[in-house]
């Protein structure tokens, strides 16, 4: 009887510190605001650069790769829309460097993942600058249809 009692004991621990760490894990899997504030400055930084002409370093390029490493795993995790305005600046500091499918990507993901903000409206026309067919889902009629009914 003790074995059971014991075994059962043993299993409710092992189950809470399981429990606890998927918790902890959920919370730190977002970004803070003080992360997206710090890439934010970076890509702002990055973009001060390019206007004024200077050539980027190594370690400015490892900090724009690592701040789109940062979106894109984000993205994967839990997409939220403060996230929308760092993709738009990633992709203006790629299209001003000429990266365009880079650029293009952080456009579209904004497109995809974030149609409902206002950078939506910048990100298409920026796409259609680069080159890009932008083309928005249209309405079926027998969809219409069905919704008068």
């Amino acid at each position: 009887m003790k074995k059971i009692i014991l075994s059962i004991l043993v299993g409710f621990l092992l189950l809470s510190a399981i429990s606890l760490d998927v918790s902890a894990a959920k919370k730190s899997s977002k970004l803070s605001k003080e992360a997206i504030a710090e890439m934010s400055d970076s890509i702002d930084k990055l973009t001060q650069k390019i206007y004024g002409r200077a050539l980027l370093s190594p370690q400015d390029n490892e900090t724009l790769i690592g701040i789109k490493i940062k979106l894109d795993n984000q993205m994967l995790m839990s997409p939220s829309t403060e996230l929308a305005p760092l993709y738009y600046k990633a992709g203006n500091v790629y299209r001003l460097r000429e990266m365009k499918p880079e650029a293009i990507e952080c456009y579209q993901t904004i497109l995809e993942n974030f149609s409902d903000t206002a950078l939506a409206p910048k990100a298409q026309s920026a796409l259609e600058s680069l080159g890009v067919t932008v083309s928005t889902p249209q309405v079926v009629e027998e969809e219409i249809e069905d919704e008068e009914i």
